[in-house]
């Protein structure tokens, strides 16, 4: 499994057919005042397109990335699924006692969401731990070489987790994600937890309320406390995301193929499906269109193409459940960051079931894409989990983040 270092250089071939495909746009007609109210607005759509075709420099923003992110790539053996090329950002910090972080992030996301809090992770200072940081490109995701066979669940994005940080020479760390990197991570933490996996953190612990019979106690405890004024708004916040936001889900995990030939073949297509989720997920996020059109690209220009990164939800949705029942709980350490406008806000009382928990933090802004959006708040709970003072402080042996 040898390194080799990687730099994203998109051909001058694919940059050429992308703006061929944005000039032969056609758009689609809009009702009157429709508003977010059926989709992205056409205005925005309008606007970005004509910005990609006229005004985006892929170039400017490639050597921006490759500049601020020391990537990889190596050859990982997944069990009954062959070898997979994995792309993957590594950046270590000054303190030769950090703590090793694998970050996994989700959809529509990929390794980029690490840009912004990779600085602040490694950062060294006697105020706060200290972190290597490994952020993993999920397979079939970014410039990770994607699955050739059916049946990659969590198991196996975990399994390709596992023995990323075990080659990197991190035989015990700890994981941080949100979206599909919380259920990954926590089947890490399952699978991998106590020996190699000490402790894991997440920014989207979903739930549901507890059952009576399989968890008479915490259905009771559930039942009884009240809802305070932020999970009253987290439950409004949910009610809206399961009727009118997750729609995509239903598509993703059903007939993923399908959708897959307009995302690859459509550049505005994969513009507008990703688009919506990147303002309706956050919380008021000023997005910058450079931002997005790069946002984007990554996905047209990616490895195995758009389509590849929807498999992962047909996956989990035939074989893994999407709330595991208390017997399946992680016991290493967990920590979760609760943000207002997340997509699904539980009541804590709900995820106690969840995992270990020994620390909780709740904020008054941000959103899905909390490692974007507020990333010193994302990092700040980090520290605090993981420094000294933390329930979590020590966790990894000889490591303490400190110099």
């Amino acid at each position: 499994m040898a390194e080799s270092s990687f730099k994203i250089s998109v051909p001058d071939a694919k940059i050429d057919e992308l703006r061929q495909k944005l000039r032969l746009t056609r758009l689609p007609d809009e009702l009157e005042d429709a508003g977010w109210d059926y989709g992205a607005p056409l205005a925005d759509i309008r606007r970005l397109v004509d910005k990609w075709q006229n005004g985006y420099d892929w170039r400017v923003h490639e050597a921006q990335i490759n500049s601020e992110l020391p990537q990889f790539t190596r050859d990982i053996d997944v069990t009954g699924h062959g070898t997979l090329n994995i792309h993957y950002v590594h950046q270590k910090s000054a303190v030769p006692d950090a703590i090793p972080l694998l970050f996994v992030h989700g959809w529509p996301g990929n390794f980029l969401e690490v840009r912004k809090i990779l600085p602040l992770l490694v950062e060294s200072s006697p105020d706060h731990p200290s972190f290597h940081v490994v952020a993993l490109g999920l397979p079939g995701y970014g410039f990770s070489e994607a699955p050739k066979t059916k049946g990659f669940k969590l198991d196996q994005y975990a399994e390709v987790g596992q023995k990323l940080m075990l080659a990197l020479g991190y035989n015990e760390y700890v994981t941080q994600g949100g979206d599909l990197g919380f259920q990954i991570n926590r089947r890490i933490a399952r699978n991998y937890g106590g020996k190699h996996n000490k402790a894991w953190h997440t920014n989207f612990p979903i739930a549901q309320h507890p059952s009576l019979l399989s968890s008479p106690l915490a259905y009771l405890r559930a039942l009884l406390t009240p809802y305070t004024a932020f999970e009253k708004a987290g439950l409004e916040r949910t009610n809206w995301f399961e009727t009118t936001g997750r729609g995509y889900y239903a598509e993703h995990s059903t007939k993923p193929q399908t959708l897959g030939y307009s995302l690859a073949d459509s550049p505005v297509g994969l513009l507008a499906w990703i688009y919506e989720k990147l303002v309706a997920w956050t919380d008021a996020y000023a997005w910058d269109d450079d931002e997005v059109l790069t946002w984007i690209s990554s996905y047209y220009f990616s490895r195995a193409g758009p389509a590849a990164s929807l498999r992962i939800y047909y996956e989990v949705a035939k074989g893994d459940k999407r709330f595991p029942p208390p017997s399946e709980a992680p016991t290493i350490p967990a920590g979760f960051s609760y943000f207002p406008k997340e997509v699904i806000v539980a009541p804590r009382t709900w995820k106690k079931l969840l995992a270990n928990v020994v620390i909780e933090s709740e904020h008054e802004r941000g959103g899905h894409f909390a490692a974007h959006e507020v990333p010193e708040l994302l990092v700040g709970d980090v520290r605090k989990m993981f420094g000294k003072g933390g329930p979590a402080f020590g966790v990894v042996p000889g490591r303490t983040g400190y110099a």
